[in-house]
């Protein structure tokens, strides 16, 4: 079995619209803008505003264009992880994310986000890494984990959920990826996000998406360019 390089999990993936996807892609937009109308939270663009101790349990319902999913975050699994989840959340980064590596073939492997349609919102978290985390979790069908570079202590806000069991991302030679929780709902949802354009083009995909273009345009690029490309409506922690 054959995996993508971990090289691919670094910091920082043309089909013509039918009738039907059009109208889709219309409804998207609306969505979006809904979720966009809530008043904006300075800490998009002051990470130093986003410190807050996340919960030792708590789900976050990810409501996306192909429906919802709930994550499950657990804080005892990675504290450091969890916190910065937790706070994303709270102050609607992931409002609007796309997911812009959704790798499947030729084995399933892990869909990717984290990269705010807001050119100024990214680069605002641009060196705002937190401390690594021991793996205390595998990297098992549907947990959900920061992404990383080969340096230490480099995670920041790109994450990604694993489609299949990724044992290979837990051993601390390959620089730990560690989980700090997984989707307890919906997985489904996330099995049926729009792979089509697969690898990024950093990874010789020329199909696929350029991240540094996304992080300088934002969402207009992928919208233009990946029009199927599938994103996240709004992410919100459910109260209990």
């Amino acid at each position: 079995m054959k995996f993508a390089p971990l090289a691919i999990l670094v910091l920082c993936a043309f089909v013509a619209c039918t009738k039907d996807s059009k109208n889709d892609d219309t409804a998207k937009d609306s969505n979006e803008t809904k979720a966009s109308a809530a008043p904006r939270n300075p800490a998009l663009t002051r990470p130093d505003l986003a410190k807050d101790k996340a919960p030792m349990v708590f789900k976050v319902r990810v409501k996306t264009t192909k429906g919802p999913f709930v994550i499950e975050v657990h804080r005892d699994w990675a504290p450091h992880g969890a916190d910065r989840f937790y706070n994303l959340v709270k102050i609607g980064f992931l409002d609007g994310n796309p997911f812009f590596r959704v790798v499947k073939t030729p084995q399933p492997f892990m869909a990717q986000f984290g990269i705010s349609g807001d050119p100024k919102v990214t680069a605002a978290w641009a060196n705002a890494t937190f401390p690594d985390d021991p793996v205390r979790k595998s990297n098992r069908r549907g947990y959900i984990t920061f992404a990383r570079n080969s340096l230490p202590n480099s995670r920041s806000t790109q994450l990604f959920i694993n489609f299949s069991d990724n044992t290979m991302l837990d051993p601390p030679q390959q620089k730990g990826f560690a989980p700090f929780g997984k989707v307890v709902e919906g997985m489904d949802v996330v099995d049926s996000l729009y792979s089509g354009y697969g690898e990024m083009k950093a990874m010789g995909n020329p199909g696929g998406v350029d991240t540094g273009r996304l992080q300088r345009d934002g969402i207009d690029y992928i919208k233009k360019t990946f029009p199927l490309m599938d994103r996240i409506i709004e992410a919100r922690i459910i109260e209990e």
